[in-house]
């Protein structure tokens, strides 16, 4: 676990530290650098609901979008269909909190979670649960910034996370990293697959992303 840090001094100190968000995804109470995961609950069953992301103290709400979730709820039924047959883990949504480190709780729009992550005397019933992901999906929005998604990404990682796609809904791509930096951008006309996190799992993008834009039954 991550030791506590000095709150940020500076505006640009903070911004530079989560990954330069817009500041009206930042919450000032509690204080910037003060904020504790039990925070990120409190908002998470309050009225009315809020999804903070947990930075480095800082409670950061989670950019989504209605394309977005479709495109995630989409995802997340197809893993699920396919963990029918393969009952290899778990699968998350976007309000599924994930404890990573002391000061780092994150938001992905789907995860998987292998039962291997899961210790055996685990509580279903634990809000927000420090298991760790296989694999952790990020639909990209509009409010989402480069530094920030750079950011997240270098988190998934450092907490054992050992695939991340990163979804970006205007350009019709999937970035599929398995490291911070070792990525292969799939166009809508290749097909996804699980590698060896979900053995098997292939996905044609295009059918994926064309489902989740129809927004009315088939001629």
């Amino acid at each position: 676990m991550a030791t506590a840090t000095l709150p940020p001094a500076t505006l640009a100190e903070l911004l530079e530290r989560i990954g330069d968000v817009a500041p009206d995804r930042i919450r000032l109470q509690p204080p910037p650098g003060t904020a504790t995961p039990a925070d990120v609950l409190a908002l998470a069953d309050g009225e009315p609901k809020r999804l903070c992301e947990l930075v480095e103290g800082v409670l950061v709400e989670k950019a989504m979008g209605h394309q977005e979730s479709r495109i995630a709820m989409i995802l997340g039924q197809l893993i699920l269909n396919y963990l029918q047959e393969h009952d290899l883990g778990i699968v998350t949504g976007a309000d599924g909190p994930h404890h990573l480190d002391d000061q780092l709780v994150r938001f992905p729009d789907v995860a998987f979670i292998p039962y291997d992550n899961i210790p055996t005397d685990a509580d279903p019933e634990t809000p927000m649960p420090d298991w760790v992901p296989a694999l952790a999906v990020e639909v990209f929005s509009r409010a989402n910034t480069k530094s920030e998604m750079d950011r997240k990404r270098q988190d998934y990682f450092d907490a054992g996370v050992r695939l991340v796609w990163y979804v970006d809904p205007k350009r019709r791509t999937i970035s599929v990293y398995t490291s911070p930096d070792e990525v292969t951008v799939l166009t809508e006309d290749d097909t996804l697959d699980g590698a060896d996190v979900l053995p098997g799992f292939q996905l044609s993008i295009r059918d994926w992303l064309d489902r989740a834009s129809r927004l009315h039954p088939p001629p």
